[in-house]
């Protein structure tokens, strides 16, 4: 089953992590002072993700794909990990389309 996981960083600000069913990071916040903060971000991608236009497709300086998901204000509320390919990169939006709006929300921070 699918999760976000929230963690405190080491500068004692809060993150989440968007997991698929397998474990894997398909999504990572940025950080966040407060907790409620962070809860609202969670909030933000679950509306969000299912509208293709809050998806920016990025390529990194050395070729690879990414994207953002932003909020409907433009504010970035998760990116991906790097992929190999654009159609790896597109997977891996169609798995946050799929996974984020049920996911569990579990809190190790």
């Amino acid at each position: 089953m699918s999760k976000f996981e929230i963690k405190t960083d080491k500068s004692g600000q809060f993150r989440f992590n968007l997991k698929a069913g397998n474990g894997q990071t398909i999504l990572a916040s940025e950080a966040y002072t407060t907790k409620a903060a962070c809860n609202n971000g969670i909030e933000s991608v679950k509306t969000n993700s299912q509208d293709d236009n809050k998806y920016d497709r990025l390529t990194a300086k050395d070729g690879s794909p990414y994207f953002n998901l932003k909020a409907a204000n433009g504010q970035i509320i998760g990116t991906s990990e790097m992929y190999s390919s654009k159609d790896a990169m597109e997977n891996g939006i169609a798995s946050v389309k799929k996974n984020a709006p049920n996911a569990t929300v579990e809190d190790n921070s």
